[in-house]
């Protein structure tokens, strides 16, 4: 069954990169609000033991979001946080509307970089079921905590004052 780790990559590389630790070819999509509003694209395709750089250059947003399928033998890394694809190479801008506008609606998961410019996610195998790990190998990802809705408003942080 699927499952992802996630990694850092060396300073001297800014990007966001995956890498499949599994058997089977991977294909990735990535979502992420860009400067006209929602973006997804994809498909990266990453063979067993390769890395694909999904975003070049430094990190512009501490919230990325992704979808990746094992091509070979099915299963998903997937979420709740839903946004347009296709079966084809795609660029979507926008999250509404996603089958009324011809796409899939597909559902992501949340990658919180922590506002570093560079990271990378590992795909694994793991027998027991998906499972997502946070870089300090502890913090349970899959949380509804964690899990954002694109187009639900931003709140603002709150303090306990007592």
């Amino acid at each position: 069954m699927p499952a992802f780790f996630f990694a850092f990559a060396t300073p001297a590389q800014a990007e966001l990169r995956i890498c499949n630790q599994t058997a089977n070819l991977v294909s990735v999509s990535l979502g992420y609000r860009a400067e006209r509003g929602w973006m997804s694209e994809g498909w990266w395709q990453a063979p067993p033991g390769d890395c694909r750089t999904l975003y070049q250059g430094d990190l512009q947003r501490r919230f990325y979001y992704l979808y990746a399928v094992d091509d070979i033998g099915g299963g998903a890394w997937d979420g709740d946080v839903f946004m347009c694809t296709r079966d084809e190479t795609f660029t979507i801008f926008g999250v509404e509307d996603c089958l009324a506008r011809g796409y899939e609606r597909t559902g992501f998961f949340e990658i919180d970089t922590q506002n570093r410019t560079d990271w990378t996610l590992q795909l694994t195998e793991n027998a027991g079921g998906p499972a997502v790990v946070g870089p300090d190998l502890g913090e349970d990802l899959e949380d509804p905590a964690f899990l954002v809705d694109p187009d639900a408003p931003e709140t603002p942080a709150t303090t306990d004052t007592q």
